[in-house]
């Protein structure tokens, strides 16, 4: 597999080539040295890649989620599938969700936001503050017979 460098010079954005920064607390005509060009108003772009030659194994993983929403996952979290069926390409089976821990408008805002429901009776804010949050269960029912009839 074959490693590529390239480096350009460009203009500083964040001083737009100037070398002297004006933000928010820089005011009455004070400017500040650009701490991101050092005042020389330029700076390096760096693009370093490697050939792909096919996706990488990973030893490391033994289930893969189809997403993570904001919680810690490890061993004992149900939900996502073996690493190996992801490996050959097998999609993410039926009932994969974190379906524990997240109701189905959480988890597809993540995973999914093309199958994300918009049902009026959730609640706004975080979802845990959701008046059917305790029950998230019945939301994923809910989920399931509705995708069921499409």
């Amino acid at each position: 597999m074959a490693h590529h460098k390239q480096e350009e010079e460009a203009q500083c954005k964040d001083c737009k080539g100037t070398g002297i920064y004006v933000g928010m607390a820089e005011r009455e005509r004070y400017g500040v040295l650009c701490m991101k060009c050092k005042g020389t108003g330029k700076t390096m772009l760096v693009f370093e890649w490697d050939d792909f030659e096919g996706r990488v194994p990973r030893y490391d993983v033994d289930t893969v989620a189809e997403a993570n929403p904001g919680i810690t996952l490890g061993i004992g979290v149900a939900g996502g599938m073996p690493y190996p069926e992801w490996a050959k390409g097998e999609p993410f089976p039926p009932k994969s969700e974190l379906r524990d821990h997240t109701c189905p408008q959480w988890w597809f805002q993540s995973a999914d936001s093309r199958r994300k429901p918009y049902w009026p009776e959730c609640g706004w804010g975080l979802f845990t503050r959701c008046k059917h949050f305790p029950n998230k269960y019945l939301c994923w029912e809910r989920w399931d017979e509705e995708r069921a009839t499409r």
